[in-house]
Protein backbone atom coordinates (compact mmCIF):
# COMPACT_ATOMS: atom_id res chain seq x y z
CA UNK A 1 0.00 0.00 0.00
CA UNK A 2 2.84 2.39 0.82
CA UNK A 3 4.12 2.11 -2.76
CA UNK A 4 0.97 3.85 -3.98
CA UNK A 5 1.46 6.86 -1.72
CA UNK A 6 3.02 10.09 -2.88
CA UNK A 7 6.06 11.47 -1.06
CA UNK A 8 4.20 13.82 1.29
CA UNK A 9 1.95 11.01 2.53
CA UNK A 10 4.85 8.59 2.92
CA UNK A 11 6.81 11.19 4.89
CA UNK A 12 3.96 11.36 7.41
CA UNK A 13 2.85 7.73 7.67
CA UNK A 14 5.52 5.41 6.26
CA UNK A 15 6.95 2.73 8.58
CA UNK A 16 4.70 3.61 11.53
CA UNK A 17 4.77 1.17 14.48
CA UNK A 18 2.26 1.54 17.31
CA UNK A 19 2.43 0.02 20.76
CA UNK A 20 -0.53 -1.56 22.55
CA UNK A 21 -1.57 1.95 23.63
CA UNK A 22 -2.37 3.12 20.10
CA UNK A 23 -0.50 6.42 20.33
CA UNK A 24 -0.89 8.97 17.50
CA UNK A 25 2.65 10.38 17.71
CA UNK A 26 5.36 7.77 17.38
CA UNK A 27 6.65 6.39 20.67
CA UNK A 28 10.23 7.00 21.81
CA UNK A 29 11.75 3.75 23.02
CA UNK A 30 14.49 5.15 25.28
CA UNK A 31 16.12 1.87 26.18
CA UNK A 32 19.61 0.53 25.62
CA UNK A 33 18.54 -3.13 25.71
CA UNK A 34 15.63 -5.54 25.60
CA UNK A 35 14.30 -8.34 27.84
CA UNK A 36 13.86 -11.93 26.68
CA UNK A 37 11.20 -14.33 27.93
CA UNK A 38 13.75 -17.11 28.41
CA UNK A 39 17.37 -18.08 27.88
CA UNK A 40 16.24 -20.01 24.82
CA UNK A 41 14.52 -16.91 23.42
CA UNK A 42 17.69 -14.87 23.92
CA UNK A 43 19.74 -17.51 22.12
CA UNK A 44 17.29 -17.62 19.22
CA UNK A 45 17.24 -13.84 18.83
CA UNK A 46 21.04 -13.63 18.76
CA UNK A 47 21.09 -16.29 16.05
CA UNK A 48 18.56 -14.36 13.96
CA UNK A 49 16.35 -11.51 15.13
CA UNK A 50 12.90 -11.25 13.57
CA UNK A 51 11.58 -8.20 11.75
CA UNK A 52 10.12 -6.71 14.94
CA UNK A 53 12.68 -8.07 17.42
CA UNK A 54 15.58 -6.10 18.89
CA UNK A 55 18.72 -6.92 20.84
CA UNK A 56 20.60 -3.75 21.74
CA UNK A 57 20.16 -0.08 20.81
CA UNK A 58 23.49 -0.05 18.96
CA UNK A 59 22.07 -2.80 16.72
CA UNK A 60 18.54 -1.45 16.33
CA UNK A 61 15.60 0.11 18.14
CA UNK A 62 11.85 0.40 17.34
CA UNK A 63 11.93 4.20 17.03
CA UNK A 64 15.08 4.15 14.93
CA UNK A 65 13.59 1.40 12.76
CA UNK A 66 10.51 3.53 12.11
CA UNK A 67 12.72 6.32 10.82
CA UNK A 68 14.74 3.92 8.67
CA UNK A 69 11.65 2.39 7.09
CA UNK A 70 9.98 5.76 6.49
CA UNK A 71 12.97 7.40 4.81
CA UNK A 72 13.63 4.24 2.74
CA UNK A 73 10.04 4.30 1.47
CA UNK A 74 10.36 8.01 0.72
CA UNK A 75 13.63 7.57 -1.18
CA UNK A 76 12.54 4.44 -3.06
CA UNK A 77 15.27 2.33 -1.43
CA UNK A 78 14.90 -1.22 -0.16
CA UNK A 79 16.39 -0.45 3.25
CA UNK A 80 18.26 2.10 5.35
CA UNK A 81 20.56 2.37 8.37
CA UNK A 82 20.34 5.44 10.62
CA UNK A 83 23.66 6.87 11.80
CA UNK A 84 24.71 9.25 14.56
CA UNK A 85 25.52 12.08 12.13
CA UNK A 86 25.83 12.83 8.45
CA UNK A 87 29.56 12.20 8.54
CA UNK A 88 29.02 8.90 10.39
CA UNK A 89 26.81 7.95 7.44
CA UNK A 90 29.38 9.03 4.82
CA UNK A 91 32.36 7.39 6.51
CA UNK A 92 30.31 4.32 7.45
CA UNK A 93 29.03 3.74 3.92
CA UNK A 94 32.53 4.02 2.46
CA UNK A 95 34.59 2.15 5.03
CA UNK A 96 32.04 -0.65 5.43
CA UNK A 97 32.53 -1.69 1.81
CA UNK A 98 36.19 -0.85 1.12
CA UNK A 99 39.43 -2.70 1.85
CA UNK A 100 43.16 -2.23 1.17
CA UNK A 101 43.88 -2.22 -2.55
CA UNK A 102 40.46 -0.95 -3.60
CA UNK A 103 40.18 2.00 -5.99
CA UNK A 104 37.67 4.84 -5.61
CA UNK A 105 36.93 7.68 -8.01
CA UNK A 106 35.49 10.81 -6.40
CA UNK A 107 34.46 14.27 -7.43
CA UNK A 108 36.88 16.79 -5.94
CA UNK A 109 34.20 19.36 -5.08
CA UNK A 110 33.21 18.04 -1.64
CA UNK A 111 32.43 19.19 1.88
CA UNK A 112 35.67 19.47 3.88
CA UNK A 113 34.95 16.52 6.17
CA UNK A 114 34.16 14.28 3.19
CA UNK A 115 37.50 15.24 1.64
CA UNK A 116 39.21 14.36 4.93
CA UNK A 117 37.71 10.87 4.93
CA UNK A 118 38.71 10.26 1.31
CA UNK A 119 42.13 11.89 1.37
CA UNK A 120 43.38 11.10 4.86
CA UNK A 121 41.40 8.24 6.40
CA UNK A 122 40.94 5.83 3.50
CA UNK A 123 44.52 6.31 2.30
CA UNK A 124 45.84 5.11 5.69
CA UNK A 125 44.17 1.78 5.06
CA UNK A 126 45.49 1.32 1.53
CA UNK A 127 42.51 2.58 -0.46
CA UNK A 128 43.50 4.50 -3.60
CA UNK A 129 41.36 7.55 -4.42
CA UNK A 130 41.38 9.43 -7.74
CA UNK A 131 39.75 12.88 -7.79
CA UNK A 132 38.05 14.34 -10.87
CA UNK A 133 36.05 17.37 -11.92
CA UNK A 134 32.61 15.94 -11.23
CA UNK A 135 30.94 17.91 -14.02
CA UNK A 136 33.32 16.52 -16.68
CA UNK A 137 32.15 13.10 -17.90
CA UNK A 138 35.38 12.62 -19.87
CA UNK A 139 37.35 12.82 -16.61
CA UNK A 140 35.06 10.24 -14.98
CA UNK A 141 35.48 7.91 -17.94
CA UNK A 142 39.27 8.29 -17.92
CA UNK A 143 39.56 7.73 -14.16
CA UNK A 144 37.19 4.76 -13.76
CA UNK A 145 39.20 1.55 -14.20
CA UNK A 146 38.20 -2.10 -14.53
CA UNK A 147 39.17 -2.56 -10.87
CA UNK A 148 37.35 0.54 -9.56
CA UNK A 149 35.31 -0.49 -6.54
CA UNK A 150 33.22 2.64 -6.00
CA UNK A 151 32.53 6.19 -7.14
CA UNK A 152 31.50 8.95 -4.76
CA UNK A 153 30.14 12.45 -5.28
CA UNK A 154 27.78 15.11 -3.99
CA UNK A 155 24.87 15.37 -6.44
CA UNK A 156 25.00 19.14 -5.88
CA UNK A 157 28.38 20.29 -4.60
CA UNK A 158 28.98 22.26 -1.43
CA UNK A 159 29.25 25.29 -1.65
CA UNK A 160 29.61 26.09 -5.37
CA UNK A 161 26.40 24.26 -6.35
CA UNK A 162 27.77 22.26 -9.28
CA UNK A 163 25.33 19.58 -10.42
CA UNK A 164 26.66 16.12 -11.24
CA UNK A 165 24.80 13.98 -13.76
CA UNK A 166 23.80 10.97 -11.64
CA UNK A 167 22.54 8.87 -14.53
CA UNK A 168 25.60 9.43 -16.73
CA UNK A 169 28.18 8.82 -14.00
CA UNK A 170 26.24 5.77 -12.77
CA UNK A 171 26.29 4.28 -16.28
CA UNK A 172 30.08 4.66 -16.47
CA UNK A 173 30.55 3.13 -13.02
CA UNK A 174 28.16 0.24 -13.56
CA UNK A 175 29.97 -0.66 -16.79
CA UNK A 176 32.88 -1.90 -14.63
CA UNK A 177 30.75 -3.14 -11.73
CA UNK A 178 31.52 -0.21 -9.41
CA UNK A 179 29.12 0.90 -6.69
CA UNK A 180 27.73 4.44 -6.96
CA UNK A 181 27.53 6.35 -3.65
CA UNK A 182 25.83 9.75 -3.70
CA UNK A 183 25.82 12.37 -0.95
CA UNK A 184 22.44 13.89 -1.72
CA UNK A 185 22.06 16.55 0.97
CA UNK A 186 21.58 19.57 -1.30
CA UNK A 187 19.07 17.72 -3.49
CA UNK A 188 17.01 16.86 -0.36
CA UNK A 189 14.78 13.77 -0.10
CA UNK A 190 11.95 15.96 -1.43
CA UNK A 191 13.53 16.53 -4.84
CA UNK A 192 15.69 13.39 -4.98
CA UNK A 193 15.30 10.66 -7.57
CA UNK A 194 18.88 9.44 -7.18
CA UNK A 195 18.15 5.71 -6.92
CA UNK A 196 15.79 5.87 -9.88
CA UNK A 197 18.59 7.62 -11.79
CA UNK A 198 21.20 4.96 -11.05
CA UNK A 199 22.67 5.53 -7.58
CA UNK A 200 23.26 2.35 -5.56
CA UNK A 201 23.76 4.05 -2.19
CA UNK A 202 22.38 7.42 -1.09
CA UNK A 203 23.62 9.23 2.00
CA UNK A 204 22.05 12.18 3.83
CA UNK A 205 22.93 14.31 6.78
CA UNK A 206 19.53 14.12 8.47
CA UNK A 207 20.65 17.14 10.51
CA UNK A 208 19.84 19.25 7.47
CA UNK A 209 16.41 19.27 5.79
CA UNK A 210 15.09 16.13 7.50
CA UNK A 211 15.24 17.59 11.00
CA UNK A 212 15.55 21.02 9.44
CA UNK A 213 14.98 22.84 12.71
CA UNK A 214 18.42 22.90 14.30
CA UNK A 215 17.71 20.35 17.02
CA UNK A 216 19.73 17.18 16.51
CA UNK A 217 22.48 15.39 14.59
CA UNK A 218 21.73 12.41 12.41
CA UNK A 219 22.58 10.61 9.19
CA UNK A 220 21.09 7.93 6.99
CA UNK A 221 22.52 5.38 4.55
CA UNK A 222 20.08 4.02 1.95
CA UNK A 223 20.52 1.14 -0.48
CA UNK A 224 19.59 -2.44 -1.22
CA UNK A 225 18.58 -4.66 1.68
CA UNK A 226 21.62 -6.84 1.09
CA UNK A 227 24.03 -3.89 1.18
CA UNK A 228 22.43 -2.33 4.26
CA UNK A 229 22.04 -5.51 6.33
CA UNK A 230 25.07 -7.51 5.14
CA UNK A 231 27.66 -4.75 4.68
CA UNK A 232 26.63 -1.58 6.51
CA UNK A 233 24.85 -2.94 9.60
CA UNK A 234 27.69 -5.24 10.82
CA UNK A 235 30.21 -2.44 10.46
CA UNK A 236 28.06 0.24 12.09
CA UNK A 237 26.83 -1.85 15.00
CA UNK A 238 30.34 -2.98 15.91
CA UNK A 239 31.94 0.47 15.53
CA UNK A 240 29.16 2.35 17.34
CA UNK A 241 27.83 4.82 14.79
CA UNK A 242 24.12 4.19 15.35
CA UNK A 243 21.51 6.92 15.80
CA UNK A 244 19.96 7.47 19.22
CA UNK A 245 16.23 6.72 19.67
CA UNK A 246 15.51 10.30 20.74
CA UNK A 247 17.18 11.73 17.63
CA UNK A 248 15.29 9.23 15.48
CA UNK A 249 12.03 10.51 16.97
CA UNK A 250 13.05 14.09 16.14
CA UNK A 251 13.79 13.01 12.55
CA UNK A 252 10.37 11.34 12.29
CA UNK A 253 8.73 14.58 13.38
CA UNK A 254 10.88 16.51 10.90
CA UNK A 255 9.84 14.28 8.02
CA UNK A 256 6.19 15.21 8.60
CA UNK A 257 6.77 18.84 7.62
CA UNK A 258 9.85 18.46 5.39
CA UNK A 259 8.06 18.75 2.04
CA UNK A 260 6.22 21.91 3.09
CA UNK A 261 9.42 23.49 4.38
CA UNK A 262 11.68 22.52 1.49
CA UNK A 263 9.27 23.55 -1.24
CA UNK A 264 8.74 26.93 0.43
CA UNK A 265 12.51 27.37 0.79
CA UNK A 266 13.04 26.56 -2.89
CA UNK A 267 10.45 29.16 -3.91
CA UNK A 268 12.25 31.83 -1.85
CA UNK A 269 15.67 30.74 -3.15
CA UNK A 270 14.53 31.19 -6.74
CA UNK A 271 12.91 34.57 -5.99
CA UNK A 272 16.08 35.82 -4.28
CA UNK A 273 18.24 34.66 -7.19
CA UNK A 274 16.00 36.49 -9.65
CA UNK A 275 16.07 39.64 -7.51
CA UNK A 276 19.88 39.67 -7.46
CA UNK A 277 20.48 39.27 -11.19
CA UNK A 278 22.89 41.95 -12.41
CA UNK A 279 23.65 43.36 -8.96
CA UNK A 280 26.76 45.56 -9.14
CA UNK A 281 28.30 44.16 -5.97
CA UNK A 282 28.16 40.52 -7.04
CA UNK A 283 30.56 38.65 -9.30
CA UNK A 284 28.35 35.55 -9.32
CA UNK A 285 24.90 34.45 -8.16
CA UNK A 286 24.78 30.65 -8.10
CA UNK A 287 21.50 28.76 -7.95
CA UNK A 288 20.98 25.62 -10.07
CA UNK A 289 17.24 26.20 -10.33
CA UNK A 290 17.64 29.52 -12.18
CA UNK A 291 18.18 29.76 -15.97
CA UNK A 292 21.36 31.77 -15.36
CA UNK A 293 23.05 28.63 -13.97
CA UNK A 294 25.10 26.74 -16.55
CA UNK A 295 23.53 23.44 -15.47
CA UNK A 296 19.94 24.61 -15.22
CA UNK A 297 18.70 22.01 -17.71
CA UNK A 298 20.43 19.15 -15.86
CA UNK A 299 19.13 20.39 -12.51
CA UNK A 300 15.58 20.61 -13.85
CA UNK A 301 15.81 17.11 -15.32
CA UNK A 302 17.42 15.59 -12.25
CA UNK A 303 15.70 17.41 -9.36
CA UNK A 304 12.81 19.41 -10.75
CA UNK A 305 13.68 22.37 -8.49
CA UNK A 306 16.96 23.96 -7.49
CA UNK A 307 17.02 23.25 -3.78
CA UNK A 308 17.31 25.55 -0.79
CA UNK A 309 20.81 27.07 -1.09
CA UNK A 310 22.01 30.14 -3.00
CA UNK A 311 25.69 31.07 -3.21
CA UNK A 312 26.79 34.67 -3.70
CA UNK A 313 30.28 35.82 -4.71
CA UNK A 314 30.94 39.39 -3.58
CA UNK A 315 33.32 41.41 -5.74
CA UNK A 316 34.99 42.95 -2.70
CA UNK A 317 36.44 39.63 -1.50
CA UNK A 318 36.61 38.61 2.16
CA UNK A 319 36.32 42.15 3.62
CA UNK A 320 33.08 42.72 1.69
CA UNK A 321 31.85 39.22 2.56
CA UNK A 322 32.39 39.86 6.28
CA UNK A 323 30.64 43.23 6.09
CA UNK A 324 27.75 41.52 4.33
CA UNK A 325 27.48 38.78 6.96
CA UNK A 326 27.61 41.26 9.82
CA UNK A 327 24.95 43.50 8.27
CA UNK A 328 22.31 40.78 7.81
CA UNK A 329 19.47 40.82 10.33
CA UNK A 330 17.45 37.72 9.37
CA UNK A 331 19.96 35.02 8.31
CA UNK A 332 22.13 33.84 11.18
CA UNK A 333 25.88 33.27 10.84
CA UNK A 334 26.40 29.56 11.35
CA UNK A 335 27.75 26.53 9.51
CA UNK A 336 24.60 24.43 9.16
CA UNK A 337 22.17 24.44 6.23
CA UNK A 338 18.68 23.19 5.40
CA UNK A 339 17.24 24.82 8.52
CA UNK A 340 13.89 26.56 8.97
CA UNK A 341 15.96 29.64 9.82
CA UNK A 342 18.04 31.22 7.07
CA UNK A 343 21.74 30.58 7.71
CA UNK A 344 24.72 32.29 6.11
CA UNK A 345 28.25 30.87 5.93
CA UNK A 346 31.65 32.03 4.68
CA UNK A 347 33.08 28.70 3.45
CA UNK A 348 36.69 29.85 2.93
CA UNK A 349 37.12 30.61 6.63
CA UNK A 350 34.83 27.96 8.13
CA UNK A 351 33.57 24.77 6.47
CA UNK A 352 36.38 24.64 3.89
CA UNK A 353 39.15 26.43 5.79
CA UNK A 354 41.30 23.27 6.08
CA UNK A 355 41.79 23.28 2.31
CA UNK A 356 44.81 25.05 0.89
CA UNK A 357 44.36 28.33 -0.93
CA UNK A 358 45.14 26.51 -4.18
CA UNK A 359 42.51 23.83 -3.51
CA UNK A 360 39.88 26.43 -2.71
CA UNK A 361 40.71 28.33 -5.90
CA UNK A 362 40.40 25.13 -7.96
CA UNK A 363 36.98 24.50 -6.45
CA UNK A 364 35.77 28.07 -7.01
CA UNK A 365 35.65 28.86 -3.29
CA UNK A 366 36.76 32.47 -3.53
CA UNK A 367 37.36 34.84 -0.57
CA UNK A 368 34.09 36.59 -1.46
CA UNK A 369 31.92 33.47 -1.68
CA UNK A 370 28.92 33.28 0.66
CA UNK A 371 26.67 30.22 1.10
CA UNK A 372 23.13 31.28 1.96
CA UNK A 373 20.78 28.53 3.14
CA UNK A 374 17.27 29.86 2.70
CA UNK A 375 14.81 29.38 5.55
CA UNK A 376 11.03 29.66 5.73
CA UNK A 377 10.87 33.36 6.59
CA UNK A 378 8.84 35.72 4.40
CA UNK A 379 10.41 35.91 0.94
CA UNK A 380 10.10 39.69 0.61
CA UNK A 381 11.72 40.21 4.03
CA UNK A 382 14.67 38.01 3.03
CA UNK A 383 15.18 39.81 -0.27
CA UNK A 384 15.07 43.23 1.41
CA UNK A 385 17.54 42.10 4.07
CA UNK A 386 20.02 40.76 1.51
CA UNK A 387 19.80 43.99 -0.49
CA UNK A 388 20.49 46.18 2.54
CA UNK A 389 23.41 43.93 3.58
CA UNK A 390 24.90 44.16 0.08
CA UNK A 391 24.63 47.95 0.28
CA UNK A 392 26.44 47.87 3.62
CA UNK A 393 29.17 45.64 2.13
CA UNK A 394 29.88 47.99 -0.77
Amino acid sequence: MIKDWNKRTTAVHGGTRRSQYGEVSEAIFLTQGFVYDSAEAAEARFIEAGEDEFIYARYGNPTVRMFEERIAALEGAEDAFAAASGMAAVSGALTAMLKAGDHVVSAKALFGSCLYVLEDVLSRFGVEVTFVDGTDLDQWQAAIRPDTRAVFFESVSNPTLEVIDIAAVSALAHAVGATVLVDNVFATPVFSRAIEQGADVVVYSATKHIDGQGRALGGIILGTREFIRKTVEPYMKHTGGAMSPFNAWIMLKGLETMSLRVNAQAVSALALTEALQGHDGLARVLYPGHPSHSQFDLCTRQMGKGGTVVSLDLKGGQPAAFRFLNALTIPKISNNLGDAKSIVTHPATTTHQRLSEKQRAELGITPGLIRLSIGIEDTDDLIADVHQALAAAD
